[in-house]
């Protein structure tokens, strides 16, 4: 009985196609907008969770003031020296590589091409904490560090920038106004987490970056990598007792300076992408309640449509519950196809968006079929209403019914 009167339902629909399908329009919609929303935000999720990782796993970055900026209202907190440098080599246990680093921004020029970038004075323990390859050449010897000389390894976008397909190793080019030699290029990383081309960098002896651009010989952040073996949280609370103390900072009084671990940072940034996925997903679900009344409202039209059918079937003997599930069945069928063609476009959609905001795209086969249930509750829910009212109805009323 139940499979002839699913071929009934379907029957049914097939006689009026078009009012079908603007009835399940609102489900075909409110499926394809939660199962895209979602998709698309677990993409995000992924990409912004393999950003911060491209970052480096098991790293400490350690900057002055309270929080990345430099903190406001007060005096401006003091940055690192080598003795702070030294003494976190030397006296923290766990710690495999610590890599000072002061910045300048400037511009490369050689020959007729010139780019505006960011020099980063720092020594071969960057590359090592940061666990970033060369891509081509050599990193910096002991006596380059120590002499501070004019030598760099240069990233992806200022190699392609001022070198094009040519091989810059061995050539000069100036960085304002200091001549540098490459002796060395990065593989090539993208965009960060926080939306910065990591490319886009030169890499100096910390020592030249302070003679010739700083003009001073502080540190301006440092970055700590720790050895697997040990806790991070354990390496991260010694660093902040040591520095409390060479900064002489007194019981009860706030840091002024911060240590700050990327996995911490990539656990925040994807909990707050998923929360807004939830979010959008759960705003997208709205369109489904509209379709589920746009379901209630036909399949009430087909009843008063269908009366005289009704006191027929009611009168040769069918009970009331053939009926109701007649129509229930009617209403969950046209829930259950716009829940079907809604994952279908859902699915085009995805593959389409996602490379164009570059996320990945992430087949989620949980979210497809809760999404595909809950539009077959939909129908459930929604035609309960108007097949209880069908098969209710008096046989000798509905046979008279014009």
């Amino acid at each position: 009985m139940f499979g002839t009167t699913i071929i009934l339902a379907i029957r049914e629909i097939r006689r009026h196609l078009l009012r079908s399908f603007l009835t399940i329009l609102g489900i075909v919609i409110g499926v394809a907008a939660v199962v895209t929303m979602v998709t698309l935000g677990n993409g995000a999720t992924q990409a912004v969770s393999d950003q911060i990782s491209s970052l480096g796993s098991n790293i400490l970055t350690i900057r002055p003031g309270q929080g990345f900026g430099r903190g406001g209202g007060g005096p401006r907190p003091p940055n690192f020296d080598e003795a702070d440098v030294e003494a976190i080599r030397g006296q923290v246990v766990g710690v495999s590589a610590v890599a000072p680093r002061a910045q300048a921004s400037t511009t490369a020029v050689r020959n007729a091409a010139n780019w505006s970038t960011t020099v980063n004075g720092t020594t071969g323990d960057y590359l090592t904490a940061q666990q970033w390859p060369l891509d081509s050449g050599r990193t910096f010897t002991d006596a380059e560090e120590q002499s501070g000389r004019a030598v760099c390894i240069i990233g992806a976008t200022v190699r392609d920038n001022l070198f094009g397909r040519q091989n810059p190793l061995g050539e000069r080019f100036r960085l304002g106004d200091v001549a540098c030699e490459v002796i060395g290029t990065l593989s090539r990383r993208g965009q960060s987490g926080f939306g910065g081309d990591q490319d886009d960098t030169v890499l100096m002896p910390i020592k030249a970056v302070q003679r010739r651009f700083t003009g001073n010989r502080e540190i301006e952040n440092i970055t700590v990598a720790v050895n697997p073996a040990y806790e991070t949280a354990t390496v991260q609370r010694s660093i902040e007792d040591l520095l409390r103390e060479r900064r002489g900072i007194g019981r009860g009084e706030p840091d002024n300076f911060r240590v700050t671990d990327t996995q911490q940072i990539a656990e925040t940034l994807s909990g707050t992408t998923r929360i807004l996925t939830m979010v959008m997903g759960a705003v997208a679900a709205v369109s489904l309640l509209v379709g589920g009344i746009g379901i209630m409202n036909i399949m009430l039209v087909s009843v008063t449509e269908r009366t005289r059918e009704i006191g027929i079937r009611l009168a040769i003997g069918a009970v009331a519950r053939e009926v109701l599930l007649q129509f229930l069945v009617e209403a969950v069928v046209l829930a259950c196809l716009g829940g079907l063609i809604g994952l279908a476009l859902a699915l085009v959609a995805t593959m389409v968006v996602a490379p164009l905001i570059q996320v990945p795209f992430l087949f989620d086969p949980q979210i497809n079929i809760v999404a595909f249930l809950f539009s077959a509750l939909i129908g459930i829910v929604f035609g309960y209403f108007p097949a209880r009212r069908a098969a209710s109805l008096n046989p000798i009323d509905a046979l008279r019914h014009e």
